[in-house]
């Protein structure tokens, strides 16, 4: 007995609009870098590279970032960065910044 399957492919959106919560990962994944998106004329450009959006949990943004020295002019940042993300509509009091480490 031979056996045929057909798999149909979709897009994301496709998946997301069939599935609350892809959707509501989707926004979060849209939401963080529409963020960094904002702030990255703040950002010294030979930085950019290093730093990715992370989650945004209430009045508190992720910032993930490649390598300490990165994290410590961020940390220097911070208060002007916060000041553009609520001047552009998000409320947010504080950002954190985790250093991703290799494995």
């Amino acid at each position: 007995m031979s056996s045929t399957r057909r798999f149909n492919s979709f897009t994301l959106l496709q998946a997301a609009d069939g599935s609350p919560t892809l959707a509501g990962l989707l926004a979060r994944a849209q939401d963080a870098a529409d963020r960094l998106k904002a702030i990255e004329g703040l950002i010294p450009v030979e930085m950019r590279p290093a730093i990715k959006p992370g989650p945004a949990e209430d009045d508190v943004w992720c910032l993930i970032v490649q390598g300490s020295a990165a994290a410590a002019k961020l940390r220097q940042l911070a208060p002007t960065l916060v000041a553009r993300l609520n001047a552009r509509g998000w409320k947010v009091a504080s950002i954190r910044i985790k250093v991703q480490t290799r494995r």
